[in-house]
């Protein structure tokens, strides 16, 4: 199967030959053909499709019990989030980076690397 970015694109408005360019939004990378003349861009679909998906799970609260399991407390992660996580070939490992931001926020990272230190 062949991607639509993969041919020539005329922009509408000044049917000038469109260049690929990279858009990032909230973290996400996405793919994008851009007019070098007017500056219109066309973000690719299926990024947009996965950036909504995100965009709907980052606005959906969850509602979750606190589990005692031997010495520690556990929260589930559902599963709508873990299959996200897959999509998006972030690597997921047993192990995640689990910080108290504040009194009463916690924050669980999938990502590692030094933008979590």
């Amino acid at each position: 199967m062949t991607d639509i970015f993969d041919n020539h694109i005329l922009c509408k408005r000044c049917n000038v030959r469109m260049k690929n360019a990279k858009v990032v939004r909230n973290g996400f990378l996405l793919r994008a053909m851009l007019c070098p003349k007017c500056h219109a861009k066309i973000v690719h679909p299926v990024d947009e499709q996965e950036y909504n998906k995100f965009i709907n799970l980052k606005n959906k609260t969850f509602h979750v019990k606190m589990r005692l399991v031997g010495n520690s407390y556990a929260v589930s992660i559902p599963k709508e989030i873990v299959l996200f996580m897959r999509e998006q070939e972030k690597i997921m490992n047993n192990m995640v980076r689990l910080c108290l931001d504040d009194i009463g926020k916690l924050s669980v990272n999938f990502v590692e690397g030094e933008e979590n230190k």
